[in-house]
């Protein structure tokens, strides 16, 4: 199984009335900016430790578990808004960062979430860097009657049971899940992963970390023309990162591609590129050591 190099610790918080799960590595210094690392849409905190292994220099990374992933309390709720996930980063940073200035570093719903929340709040950010977060495409107002009804349908379908998640009968079935969805995941990383990604229940099956809940449509429409006016408030440099390959081609077959989101792009100030050979959407698993050394070149430039 994999060895990490870097030990983590495991902390609880409150926000907003949830007890929130946060992975630390390393201490706070006074002449470092902490480093805050987002996860995505069903994946955990813990996903970080391949590149915090990878980096060249310690430093003060704070990860946390998103609202109903991991091992932070769910909300209770049978589904989840957007808008949650940048109040819960503000008040993570009030804790651990005070009014100092963070690097912020999100993957896929977290990049999203990182870019919209450095557009909302430009003064808590020093550093962003974006992987894969690439939003949405874009949407049209005569969309919304069938955007509302499909999200009250997958309500009733979530109340009676149909949006389960998968459980497994051991953690190498896990493991096994978790290389099926990324051929490129190693079998050591796999097996590591799959510990931090599930956890056994009572009935001894594995179930994931992540509440159902996040599997129902957003009943709101996605607004580019908010989302470029958040793009154009954020006053520190961006680091965008992309994968060789095209995630987003094979998601939407069509209907966003990378070509649209580029042409967002222009609207943030000051923004530089970059892509991760040989690796796909799960770039951090793919090619820890790529992409360690693009965040490190970045921050500390």
């Amino acid at each position: 199984m994999y060895q990490p190099r870097r030990t983590s610790r495991s902390e609880f918080v409150p926000i907003r009335q949830l007890r929130y799960h946060v992975r630390i590595w390393g201490e706070p210094a006074a002449d470092k900016a902490p480093l805050v690392m987002v996860h995505g849409w069903m994946d955990v905190a813990a996903s970080w430790q391949f590149v915090v292994d990878a980096f060249s220099r310690d430093h003060y990374v704070i990860a946390p578990d998103w609202r109903g992933y991991g091992l932070t309390q769910s909300p209770g709720a049978d589904n989840y808004w957007f808008p949650d996930y940048l109040a819960d980063l503000d008040f993570l940073l009030d804790h651990y960062a005070g009014d100092r200035p963070v690097d912020l570093v999100g993957h896929s719903m977290g990049g999203n979430v990182a870019m919209l929340y450095t557009g909302a709040r430009p003064q808590r950010i020093r550093r962003l860097v974006n992987l894969e977060g690439f939003g949405m495409p874009a949407t049209r107002p005569s969309q919304a009657p069938g955007r509302y009804a499909r999200w009250m349908d997958e309500l009733k379908a979530f109340h009676r049971g149909e949006m389960d998640l998968k459980s497994y009968d051991t953690v190498d079935g896990v493991a096994r899940r978790l290389m099926k969805t990324n051929r490129r995941l190693s079998q050591d990383k796999a097996d590591w992963l799959a510990r931090h990604w599930a956890q056994q229940d009572d009935d001894g099956r594995w179930r994931i970390l992540g509440d159902a809940a996040h599997k129902i449509t957003n009943a709101q429409l996605f607004r580019v023309d908010e989302v470029l006016e958040l793009y154009g408030r954020i006053t520190s440099p961006v680091l965008s990162v992309e994968a060789s390959d095209d995630s987003l081609g094979q998601w939407w077959q069509g209907k966003f591609t990378l070509a649209e989101f580029h042409e967002r792009l222009k609207a943030v100030p000051q923004l530089r590129q970059a892509r991760v050979d040989d690796a796909g959407h799960m770039l951090h698993h793919d090619q820890p050591q790529q992409l360690a050394a693009l965040i490190e070149e970045f921050i500390g430039s």
